[in-house]
């Protein structure tokens, strides 16, 4: 998966020092408020007593320029909760919370062993990660930051297959309380057949390989940590290679991700990677029968391809999909305009915000120059 980032890399080498390098990455660290955003926090514990942090972005008690929001009675009554992915955190959400604040009543949360969320306890003990608990997870939150009303659950990637998997555990409480749902850059299932790019032939190998590379490297966090630190240039190149499908991404949106990616120790990595080779919750979708749902793929998303978002469509025929062009699996990064909007859409029509409702200006992805 490195070549071609170690081939991007190699020339940068050649011609830009390491010093410049740093200094560059300090000065994106500083160049914009991404991943700044507070709620008002709060925690729960998950099943297996897991502190699991959460923020809530409440509506303003007595809102003025948007009083007509107080007119529309589900205004008031629904809650958006947000599922973040793989080795993110609550923050990859950046620019969608910039745009909803004072428009919805929002929860976002840290995934088990992500962001601010304590390791996961079972996995202390040596118990795998399953996308069930994850689903189990979900519940313990909603039952803390949004314990009626209804709700509204968006995901992406393993935030989509945590959503699945409260469907498929917790059928009543879609029934009774979601109204909408929004599954971005995510997957069903068959995981195991993704090839990141690389030849089918390759990628057999090291399906049957990177399970155990992964457990030794997450037996030596110290150590690998280390080694991470001292390849930044590769690692980064690998980020924006399999994270954008656009060149004209703004390198503090770029660096912005790395951070959140970096904040991921290899041991989570290891525990985690398993459970999306043998995720399938299909079936599970049907749970959203009924239910407005908007499916957003990227068109160059090599983590979960596009045709994973067409299979979901295909099990829910009245969802509305939407692949975005020149868009890669971190779509709600690189294309915010366009990801807020389509969530703004579906909110309109769960009920959530007037179908009329638009957000102001709250930053772009796009380099200056672009």
């Amino acid at each position: 998966m490195a070549a071609g980032a170690a081939a991007g890399v190699a020339v940068e080498r050649l011609t830009v020092g390491r010093g410049i390098r740093t200094r560059a990455r300090i000065a994106l660290d500083a160049a914009g408020p991404y991943g700044s955003l507070r709620g008002r926090e709060g925690t729960t514990r998950a099943e297996d007593g897991t502190e699991l942090h959460y923020e809530v972005d409440d509506l303003p008690a007595e809102p003025r320029r948007r009083r007509p929001l107080r007119r529309n009675a589900a205004a008031g009554q629904v809650t958006v909760v947000f599922c973040h992915g793989y080795c993110l955190s609550q923050d990859s959400w950046h620019f969608q919370r910039a745009a909803l604040r004072g428009v919805v009543r929002s929860v976002y949360w840290d995934q088990r062993s992500h962001g601010r969320s304590d390791r996961g306890l079972s996995q202390a003990d040596g118990e795998p990660v399953t996308i069930d608990q994850l689903g189990r997870d979900l519940k313990a939150v909603i039952d803390a930051a949004a314990p009626e009303g209804k709700l509204v659950l968006v995901g992406h990637s393993m935030g989509g297959m945590t959503i699945m998997a409260l469907a498929d555990l917790f059928p009543e409480l879609v029934r009774d309380r979601v109204r909408g749902v929004v599954l971005a850059g995510t997957s069903g299932g068959r995981l195991d057949e993704v090839t990141y790019g690389l030849p089918a032939v390759g990628m057999t190998a090291v399906r049957r390989v990177l399970p155990g590379v992964l457990r030794a490297l997450g037996s030596q966090v110290e150590l690998v940590e280390k080694g991470r630190r001292a390849t930044a240039d590769l690692f980064a190149g690998m980020i924006k290679r399999y994270s954008f499908g656009s060149r004209d991404v703004d390198p503090a949106v770029t660096r912005f991700a790395e951070r959140l990616i970096e904040a991921t120790p290899i041991d989570v990595v290891a525990e985690f990677y398993p459970a999306f080779q043998v995720h399938d919750k299909s079936a599970a979708l049907r749970r959203f029968t009924g239910v407005p749902v908007t499916v957003i793929a990227g068109d160059k998303d090599m983590i979960t391809p596009p045709e994973h978002s067409e299979a979901i469509a295909a099990e829910l025929p009245d969802a509305e999909l939407v692949v975005l062009e020149n868009t890669g699996h971190l779509l709600m990064l690189e294309r915010p305009e366009a990801v807020t909007g389509l969530l703004l859409d579906l909110l309109g029509r769960a009920g959530a915000v007037p179908g009329a409702t638009t957000v102001g200006s709250y930053g772009s992805t796009a380099h200056p120059g672009g």
